[in-house]
């Protein structure tokens, strides 16, 4: 049953009621995209790992402060994004100058072939380049869209900034993504660009 209540309805069933399984539901349907955001921003295994659990401290810390005023998803990947932030700060970091120094993820090894893992992780690696490349506005940008399953409007309210500036980064970190993984490909088969 509670598969079928929205991510809102869960979280409050566990704010009001304390449902350990309404959060387990949440915990579950969002604990790959957050990671996965905070890993490829970051760029270390260690401290996304270190993120990722003060992201969700911080849930269950100020449950009793939420208030659906949205997409569950646009609120917990603030969250997510403001511990990202905090250790930029803590470390004596600019976060709008920010590298992620992308870290690689690893396949599953039960369901690929060594070739298809080296060719993955070869992908992987450009992807990371490319990624790097990018301003770190844009990154992020892309990064939320591509983790978040929030729509451009709610990326903008995470990240604090208007709808038409949230479209011009996907739009020109994606148009950049394109080029260069085009013209590493070029350069890969000999072909021209």
């Amino acid at each position: 049953m509670l598969q079928r209540l929205d991510d809102n309805a869960l979280m409050l069933r566990y704010r009001d009621d304390g449902d350990m399984a309404a959060f387990e539901t949440l915990y579950g349907r969002h604990k790959g995209p957050m990671y996965r955001y905070l890993l490829r921003q970051c760029g270390d295994a260690d401290t996304a790992d270190d993120l990722f659990q003060e992201a969700w401290t911080r849930v269950i810390r100020g449950r009793e402060k939420y208030r659906p005023m949205g997409k569950f998803g646009a609120w917990l990947f603030r969250v997510a994004r403001n511990c990202w932030i905090d250790r930029l700060r803590r470390e004596g970091r600019n976060p709008a100058f920010a590298d992620s120094g992308l870290a690689e993820t690893a396949s599953d090894p039960d369901q690929s072939t060594p070739e298809q893992d080296a060719g993955a992780a070869q992908e992987a690696a450009r992807l990371r380049v490319a990624l790097d490349a990018l301003s770190p506005e844009q990154r992020e940008a892309f990064l939320l869209h591509q983790e978040s399953g929030l729509t451009l409007g709610e990326i903008a309210q995470v990240v604090g900034v208007g709808h038409e500036t949230i479209k011009s980064r996907l739009r020109y970190a994606v148009t950049h993504l394109r080029k260069r993984l085009a013209a590493e490909a070029n350069e890969l088969t000999g072909t021209a660009s």
